[in-house]
């Protein structure tokens, strides 16, 4: 067998009509007779066949078998053409398609020998040289094989050079497998491995007439065609790794990252579950992290400084509870309340409402740039926990929202939703403006715009309250003492609320009287969220069913009621701070016996 190295062999077998039945069946049995004594595979000698006659059929391209069973039963279920001799044509395609990478053909660089073996019985009906030199000159290596009636100039217009070596004619059919024998000698000539002092560093591969290196598995060739590298696994990205990739010689393991482990997959990691060792000694919850764990307590619990043991806390200040007007601590837990006149819903948190009362109440929101996006989102929830409070109709209460910075804009106004809903979809869709502080501006607006009857107040005349809310975080870049004067004297009973940098003075200034009772402040937005949860307007007058209904401004107990229910909340706010003391001041002397404790250890 030809053994000196892998060749990539296509056969190219003229099955026109002038070619017998009983003539081709010889063809065939010289290609099975080639085949038979080559090493053929993958890796070796690959073979592919084509007819032609008028037109060029592909029997089995370089990359369909690599068995010679695979390709004998290929070769004997070849139906002839039986039409015309377009030898040109048949080297055309095995120029341009048989001899491809896609079609299975080796590339350029490892130098495998390209070998096309044309068999024909006449005279080409088309040009041959024009296209044989082409098939050459692409590193095509064309042997010319000619039967009985074959014309010789074609033959040799055909072969590469020597001529003497690559052109053959053949007497009969009958001779071709004894000219089979011949040709497989050419074919197969010396092992040049063998002959020569090679240099490659792992494996050398013989072809005829010349050889060339390869490398081992795991390894790649240099660019001097001798020398072998090895080859980074990890490097084409495709190693499926979810941490580190370590290569090894053409291959590669995967690692994974400090405090994880590799998995069953051997490439992703899963983090070490230190609390499943069972010595955290924490007293709640053990909770794993990269290289450790940590200690966490139950909802109502603080961390003590040994980060194990857990101490019951003020719930109503640490978690977001959810209480309509108050929340009530307890160990471990806390309750919502009500005021006086008003049950505790089914879900545990919200208050009944009187139906009855209806206000106008327009919210004035600071959207200057010192509030910050997440601080702003905070203000739209205190927004709409006043609104949950509220019973929203056109007959009922009505409210409208005005963000202010260094201008004001009207967000929505007193009678463009009828429903809390509506209110609070449309609040939470509010824009952060950003810029500057203009309170005053604000203020103006409110006052000439905001409670007007064309953006929905309803008449003097009707005696509906109207409420201004005005929430701000520092101090107004423009004088708000003028219409914070006509604010309260057009009827609109002011409320401010102040969070971190707002000043005190501006605040008095803009709340209606008592000051005291309508103004309050927070050192910063948590804490000031939780204030206006429990100061949220409990607007609900006994009267005002009628919306003709006249009564003068100076009866009406809605105002009084508001502000009886204001104090209230005030004084539970300070009744919370004395709490909130006591709690310090017991921590205080844990820690102290503590510290005596370590004291006494040393």
């Amino acid at each position: 067998k030809c053994r000196t190295g892998p060749l990539d062999i296509v056969f190219v077998i003229d099955s026109s009509r002038s070619v017998r039945p009983f003539e081709f069946e010889i063809m065939r049995r010289f290609m099975m007779d080639i085949i038979g004594n080559l090493d053929v595979g993958p890796n070796a000698t690959r073979v592919g066949v084509i007819q032609y006659s008028s037109q060029v059929q592909n029997i089995f391209s370089l990359k369909t078998f690599f068995t010679r069973a695979d390709m004998e039963k290929a070769i004997n279920s070849i139906v002839p053409l039986a039409q015309g001799t377009m030898t040109g044509l048949a080297i055309q395609y095995a120029m341009n398609v048989a001899f491809t990478t896609q079609e299975g053909a080796r590339p350029p660089h490892k130098k495998i020998p390209r070998i096309a073996i044309v068999v024909t019985d006449g005279r080409p009906q088309d040009r041959v040289t024009e296209v044989a030199t082409q098939a050459r000159s692409a590193g095509i290596e064309i042997y010319a094989v000619g039967i009985q009636r074959a014309d010789m100039n074609s033959l040799r217009a055909m072969a590469s050079p020597p001529l003497e070596e690559h052109v053959f004619l053949v007497e009969s059919f009958e001779l071709i497998q004894q000219f089979g024998k011949q040709f497989q000698s050419k074919l197969c000539g010396v092992n040049m491995c063998l002959e020569q002092e090679h240099g490659c560093q792992q494996s050398c591969v013989s072809t005829p007439g010349s050889f060339y290196c390869e490398c081992n598995p795991g390894y790649r060739l240099n660019a001097d065609g001798k020398t072998c590298s090895p080859v980074d696994a990890c490097a084409d990205g495709r190693h499926g790794c979810q941490h580190h990739c370590v290569s090894a010689r053409g291959s590669y393991s995967c690692r994974c990252r400090a405090g994880y482990q590799l998995n069953h997959d051997k490439r992703s990691c899963s983090m070490i579950d230190y609390c499943s060792f069972g010595n955290h000694s924490c007293q709640h919850e053990c909770v794993s992290i990269p290289n450790g764990h940590y200690c966490r307590c139950h909802r109502g619990f603080t961390l003590q400084p040994d980060a194990r043991s857990c101490w019951a806390t003020d719930l109503c200040n640490g978690v977001d509870h959810g209480c309509e007007f108050k929340c009530v601590s307890m160990e471990g837990s806390y309750r919502c309340v009500c005021p006086e006149g008003q049950q505790l819903q089914a879900d545990g948190k919200a208050c009944s409402k009187c139906g009855a009362g209806h206000v106008d109440l327009v919210m004035v929101i600071d959207g200057s740039k010192s509030v910050r996006p997440q601080n702003f989102e905070l203000v739209k929830q205190f927004v709409n926990r006043i609104v949950d409070l509220l019973e929203v109709s056109p007959q009922g209460t009505r409210v409208g929202l005005v963000q202010y910075s260094s201008r004001v804009r009207t967000e929505f106004p007193l009678n463009k939703y009828h429903s809390a809903d509506e209110i609070k979809k449309a609040v939470m869709e509010v824009e952060y403006m950003e810029k500057g502080t203009m309170t005053g501006l604000a203020l103006k607006h409110m006052v000439e715009h905001s409670f007007s009857e064309l953006e929905g107040a309803r008449p003097l005349s009707h005696n509906v309250p109207r409420i201004g809310l005005v929430f701000t975080d520092g101090r107004s870049q423009d004088d708000i003492s003028e219409w914070a004067r006509r604010a309260k004297e057009s009827g609109i009973v002011m409320f401010a609320v102040g969070v971190g940098k707002a000043v005190e003075e501006e605040l008095r200034a803009i709340a209606s009287e008592p000051v005291e009772q309508h103004f309050s402040y927070s050192a910063d937005f948590t804490t000031m969220t939780h204030l206006v949860e429990n100061f949220k307007l409990n607007i609900c007058p006994e009267e005002g069913k009628g919306v003709m209904e006249t009564r003068s401004p100076c009866e009406c107990e809605v105002l009084v009621e508001f502000q009886t229910n204001t104090v209230a909340i005030l004084q539970s706010l300070t009744e919370k701070n004395i709490l909130w003391a006591r709690s310090l001041a017991q921590m205080t002397a844990r820690l102290e016996d503590l510290e005596k404790q370590l004291a006494n250890k040393k």
